[in-house]
């Protein structure tokens, strides 16, 4: 099968095409005929040599894919050869076939495009679990997301909005915050000239905040937090380390947790993928919410798709077209 693997750890031009054996599908998993790859962040950093596959993931990245079931493992039973499935992958997208957990996988919602559901688990997983799950989102809180014209942005905001937060955004741009707005944002902050910090406290606080960028953001986040508000770490662009006065997580009784998705186990994965599909999926089929879509390439122009997600410049998910 034809793959785009990780020649050395390096930049974009270290992702090269090749050709490897098709994966088997073991006990509990299915394999997927790819007909799109989700391309995203975790891709750059495993290329860079900073984000290690957990072991007996494979080495290939890529972490989403949609396509039909080629074949089933031994022990599965709610899915057969032809399903349309989009799905959760330890790793391996970037390839023509691809293996994963048959509980992480999600049928394609009804009227979706696959390139569309391409877009969806990486985002959706990470989402739910740390917005609603870890963060315990409720109707009518003040919810706050940076980045929020990325894909796991454009993702919380519209979760967030269904289910009746009010959300707030940061972004870099009058483009970004214009996005961000027609997502549902009530008020999308442009982080170049203004201050997240003092916005947030003139509304109350955030009682929720998702953070990706980490570093000085750290303590910004925490003095923008409402009394008992929490903040959700699952990322650190900006660096993984901060000086926090901790008298203010003690006397403001705050909340600071945080999750990656990739290390967890097989069972915690399949519960998200549990919750997104009773909770999350009817507002896809609804049309009601949907993946924003910024750009597409070919699976052997895997390093213009890392360059293009580098430059900060897009406005959602980028995909990979891997069949056809």
């Amino acid at each position: 099968m034809r793959v785009v693997e990780i020649s050395e750890p390096g930049g974009p031009e270290v992702l090269l095409p090749a050709t490897r054996q098709m994966p088997v599908p073991g006990h509990g998993q299915i394999l997927i005929k790819v007909a799109f790859a989700g391309v995203n962040r975790p891709d750059a950093l495993q290329r860079s040599g900073n984000y290690a596959p957990p072991p007996g993931a494979s080495d290939l990245p890529g972490l989403e894919a949609s396509g039909e079931v080629a074949a089933v493992g031994p022990g599965v039973t709610e899915w057969r050869e032809g399903d349309r499935v989009c799905a959760l992958l330890p790793g391996g997208g970037y390839a023509e076939y691809a293996v994963t957990p048959a509980a992480h996988a999600l049928p394609v919602p009804a009227g979706m495009g696959m390139k569309e559901a391409a877009c969806l688990p990486e985002t959706f997983f990470t989402v739910w679990t740390n917005v609603f799950m870890r963060g315990g989102l409720a109707a009518g809180e003040r919810f706050l997301v940076h980045g929020g014209s990325s894909g796991i942005g454009t993702t919380a905001i519209q979760l967030a909005n269904v289910f009746g937060a009010r959300v707030f955004a940061t972004a870099g741009s009058v483009k970004k915050c214009e996005a961000c707005a027609d997502l549902g944002a009530e008020r999308a902050i442009n982080y170049r000239e203004e201050d997240f910090v003092g916005i947030m406290r003139a509304e109350g606080g955030a009682n929720l905040i998702l953070d990706m960028v980490g570093g000085d953001y750290i303590p910004r986040n925490i003095k923008a937090l409402a009394d008992e508000g929490r903040l959700v770490q699952i990322a650190f662009l900006q660096g993984p380390k901060a000086e926090v006065n901790f008298a203010q997580v003690m006397v403001r009784r705050l909340t600071i947790t945080g999750s990656t998705l990739r290390p967890q186990s097989d069972l915690a994965k399949a519960r998200i993928a549990a919750g997104l599909r009773e909770n999350v999926w009817p507002y896809l089929e609804s049309g009601r919410i949907s993946p924003v879509m910024d750009s597409e390439f070919q699976l052997s122009d895997a390093a213009k798709a890392h360059m293009r997600m580098e430059s900060s410049e897009h406005i959602g998910k980028i995909v990979l077209r891997v069949a056809g």
